[in-house]
C-alpha cells in the first residue's frame, strides 16, 4: 500500500493499516469494522511516547509546563496537522455522507486516524517501532511549540491549573444538548467550577466544545481576554 511509504513503515499485516484507515462512517455504510478501537489503544501508546520524550529531553520543566506542552503536542490540531504532510487525507476510508460534508478536512477524523495508526504499527511490529514512528514528526512539533509556532491553545490545560489551584478542584464538563444533523452534528457543553456553571459553549465535536467553554470560564474569570 502505498501510504505505508509515507509512513515509512512496512507492514507484515497490511491488514490492520487498512483498518486504522477506516471511519466509523465507511464501516456503517459496508458493514466492515471502523478503526474506533486502535483509536483507543493508539492514544495511549501516543502519550506515553510524548511523556516519555518531554520527560528526558526537558529536564528543567516543572510537571506543569510538561503538560501543558504535552497536551498541545498530541491535540487534535496538532495530529490534523502531521495528517496532512503524510497526505492521509487521500487514503482514509470514509462513508458517502461524510464525504460530501468534508470529512476529509476534519480534524477530529484526521486526528482519530492518526492515533488508530499508531496502535496498528503497535500491533504489527511492537512498541519500540511505535516509538520510531511517532518520534519521527514528535520532535518537530514539541519544537514549534517551544518555539511558539503552534498557536493552537488549549484552554481545559489552563482551566484546569487554575481551578486546582485556587479552588482545590478540577473542572467538570457536561454535554448539554446536541443540534444539527446525525452526519454533522454541534455539540453544546458547559463547565463547572464547584456549583459556578460558564457556558455552554459549541463546538463541531465534544472536545473542541469543552474547548470553547473553558475558554468562556476563563474569559468570564478575566484569565484571558476575548481577543486570545
Amino acid at each position: 500500500m502505498s501510504f505505508s511509504r509515507n509512513l515509512g513503515v512496512e507492514f507484515k499485516d497490511i491488514n490492520l493499516l487498512e483498518l486504522s484507515l477506516t471511519h466509523t462512517s465507511y464501516a456503517n455504510e459496508t458493514g466492515s469494522v471502523s478503526n474506533e478501537r486502535l483509536e483507543f489503544l493508539g492514544d495511549s501508546v501516543l502519550g506515553l511516547v510524548c511523556a516519555d520524550y518531554l520527560y528526558e529531553s526537558l529536564p528543567d520543566h516543572q510537571e506543569g509546563d510538561l503538560s501543558r506542552i504535552k497536551s498541545m503536542v498530541v491535540s487534535e490540531e496538532s495530529l490534523a496537522e502531521v495528517s496532512h504532510k503524510l497526505e492521509l487525507p487521500k487514503y482514509i476510508h470514509i462513508g458517502h455522507g461524510e464525504e460530501i460534508n468534508g470529512g476529509r478536512s476534519k480534524k477530529a477524523i484526521l486526528a482519530d486516524a492518526m492515533e488508530a495508526i499508531i496502535a496498528a504499527i503497535y500491533l504489527d511490529q511492537g512498541f519500540e517501532a511505535a516509538r520510531t514512528y511517532v518520534l519521527s514528526w514528535l520532535r518537530g512539533q514539541v519544537e514549534n511549540v517551544l518555539k511558539g509556532r503552534n498557536t493552537n491553545k488549549d484552554y481545559k490545560s489552563t482551566l484546569q491549573a487554575y481551578a486546582q489551584k485556587t479552588r482545590g478542584k478540577v473542572p467538570e464538563y457536561f454535554l448539554d444538548r446536541t443540534k444539527g444533523p446525525e452526519h454533522n452534528p454541534t455539540f453544546y457543553v458547559k463547565v463547572f467550577i464547584g456549583p459556578k456553571c460558564f457556558g455552554p459553549a459549541s463546538g463541531g465535536n465534544k472536545k473542541q466544545a469543552e474547548q470553547n467553554a473553558a475558554r468562556l470560564a476563563l474569559i468570564s474569570l478575566n484569565l484571558i481576554k476575548e481577543t486570545d
